[in-house]
């Protein structure tokens, strides 16, 4: 027997289960495969939570225009889920920046979006800083948007979810492709597999939403590869009393950015010199971690937060290079840290873009990859995908 679906959608982040329901409104049968036991468990909850205005992108001025472009949609249709309630500083490095104060407020009047240079604030140390602007960002809450697109998947109709799932084979036949699947039933407390179900599946198109995994998949389906590198990424949680309710992200250049983690009460911290751990030029996610931890492989890789061999923490190192731009009566406590695969195109690692590119890589049957940027652009899939 052979299950058939409008359209099969691989992985559970938060682009695949938007492009699954906005398919499934226009009337299609939906069905999401993921691989991790439960939605939402990398990427899309494993970052800083930066509801981007456009101007963390001076040097790419494509992302930073589709990132204001999609932000007032995203802030209206999730306002419940993101704090407006702090004070958003951008600051210029005294060294080693790759954009000066004049550039920043050049590019920010160029995209119109608010910067106002401060020449005096008593949380900030001004030894470090070369120009301070207050500026209009906020942060969505990642815990909270996931547990509301799980509740509106499990109460929309025509969507199934099939976690703990794996593509093990793939083929066209005609307009239709024929995908058989691997689905095991974790144990509770070990997440090892206690048995094996194989199903036959049919779909006349599939969208690839799977990120760090998209070569992976895009191969499975003989498919052409997108030239990807990988980064083995760590977001610190930190808790400040003095500045709780304020946001600093030092551009352009190695340093690193603190800011409301949504609204858990914990600052999010992250360093563009010690958050990333290792790091993959392959198109498939490739470490030497992989070699310690067998059951995670470039084409299947696992969780990195539940991994005997994931990096150690670099939450001093990061704590340190940010102090240095606060005043010395600010104080912070660590308190956790949460580890993931993130990716990039290539072609991006120079100007540190992060489009969203969707593309159809094959037709007759329908093959999508969507590879995503930033949370507030899921919107982009409504111009290209079929419904």
């Amino acid at each position: 027997m052979r299950e058939h679906f409008d359209t099969i959608i691989v992985g559970g982040g938060i682009f695949g289960v938007y492009v699954a329901l906005y398919l499934a409104r226009h009337g299609q049968h939906v069905c999401i495969i993921e691989k991790e036991v439960e939605l939402f468990k990398k990427a899309s909850i494993v970052n800083q939570a930066r509801l981007h205005s456009g101007y963390h992108y001076p040097r790419s001025v494509a992302t930073a225009l589709m990132s204001d472009d999609n932000k007032a949609r995203f802030t209206a249709e999730h306002q419940q889920f993101i704090n407006f309630h702090f004070e958003k500083y951008y600051a210029i490095d005294k060294f080693g920046s790759f954009t000066d104060g004049q550039q920043f407020e050049r590019f920010c009047e160029y995209i119109n979006i608010r910067c106002e240079r401060v020449t005096a604030h008593p949380l900030f140390n001004f030894n470090r800083i070369e120009a301070l602007y207050a500026t209009t960002e906020y942060s969505f809450d990642p815990i909270l948007i996931a547990k509301y697109y799980e509740q509106k998947i499990a109460a929309g109709k025509n969507i199934v979810v099939r976690t703990s799932t794996k593509i093990i084979e793939a083929n066209p036949n005609g307009k239709i492709w024929e995908i058989s699947i691997q689905t095991c039933k974790p144990q509770a407390k070990n997440l090892k597999p206690e048995t094996y179900n194989f199903k036959h599946l049919t779909c006349t198109q599939i969208i690839n939403a799977t990120y760090s995994g998209s070569n992976a998949i895009n191969r499975l389906f003989g498919v052409p590869d997108i030239q990807l590198m990988h980064e083995i990424s760590e977001i610190a949680f930190v808790t400040s009393p003095q500045v709780k309710n304020i946001g600093l992200t030092v551009m352009d250049g190695p340093f690193g950015s603190l800011m409301p983690y949504g609204l858990s009460g914990l600052l999010s911290l992250s360093s563009v010199a010690y958050t990333h751990h290792k790091v993959s030029y392959d198109n498939l996610p490739s470490f030497d971690c992989q070699q310690i931890n067998t059951d995670c492989k470039p084409d299947f890789t696992s969780n990195c937060n539940t991994c005997p061999a994931k990096p150690l923490s670099s939450n001093r190192k990061m704590l340190a290079q940010m102090k240095q731009y606060f005043a010395e009566e600010v104080g912070f406590q660590y308190f956790s840290s949460l580890f993931t695969i993130k990716s990039k195109l290539k072609a991006n690692y120079i100007d540190d873009g992060r489009p969203t590119e969707i593309s159809l890589l094959k037709e007759n049957p329908h093959f999508y990859c969507i590879f995503a940027g930033k949370i507030n652009s899921i919107y982009e899939i409504e111009k290209l995908i079929l419904t």
